[in-house]
């Protein structure tokens, strides 16, 4: 009775290699499917950034006044145990959802109280903005501005005032584009020996950098 022969070994180097190959092939085009609309936006954004001089937009800014109701008055009255030093303290929700519904701003959590006022600042992608209420007379005065859509854009690329859940997709994106950079580094890696070119195009776009940044960036 004879066992079964070993497969030559020519043969399993060749089935390991089609099989890391299939498994590259896969995290290649899953990495990129995912990292796709992200590199345009931050391609599109890089540049943009770079010429922000010449594109830059004009800021358009709404000012806005409401009188804050009695019902919520109490709420925002100074006391007399308050020094005058300013404080980051809770916005009371009811305030929060009035400010929301009366001129349309979305006001963070926290706020700056002090003896006089209460300053909420408004900062967003591409724009700024702030309420400021008046704790004796109820007086809420806002301001909202916007520099534009390109505006917008590039603070999506810089992850200014964006918030969280726009900080978990850049992490995300991040490493996608770094899974498909690696990837694609191995298959060039694999096939490199079918394409003279290949290490002559990776070392320049190294070196190229480089040489601008050790020669022309002061």
């Amino acid at each position: 009775m004879h066992g079964t022969a070993a497969p030559p070994p020519d043969k399993t180097a060749k089935a390991k290699r089609a099989f890391w190959l299939k498994q590259l092939h896969t995290w290649h085009w899953i990495s990129s499917a995912v990292s796709l609309v992200g590199l345009l936006l931050f391609t599109v954004t890089g540049i943009t950034l770079n010429h922000a001089g010449q594109i830059e937009g004009k800021p358009v800014t709404v000012e806005r006044e409401a009188q804050l109701p009695e019902t919520l008055r109490p709420l925002v009255a100074a006391r007399e145990s308050e020094g005058a030093d300013k404080q980051e303290r809770p916005l009371p929700p009811e305030i929060a959802a009035w400010l929301r519904s009366e001129l349309d701003v979305k006001p963070r959590a926290t706020a700056e109280w002090s003896a006089d006022e209460i300053y909420v600042p408004l900062p967003r992608p591409g724009g700024d903005g702030w309420v400021a209420i008046d704790r004796e007379s109820g007086e809420v005065l806002a301001e909202t501005s916007s520099r534009g859509a390109i505006s917008y854009l590039n603070d999506l690329h810089k992850g200014r005032n964006t918030g969280t859940a726009w900080s978990w997709f850049i992490d995300i994106f991040a490493v996608a584009s770094l899974v498909f950079a690696i990837t694609g580094l191995v298959l060039l890696w694999l096939h490199a020996h079918r394409r003279p070119s290949t290490w002559p195009l990776v070392g320049l776009g190294l070196l190229l950098p480089l040489l601008l940044a050790m020669f022309f960036i002061h």
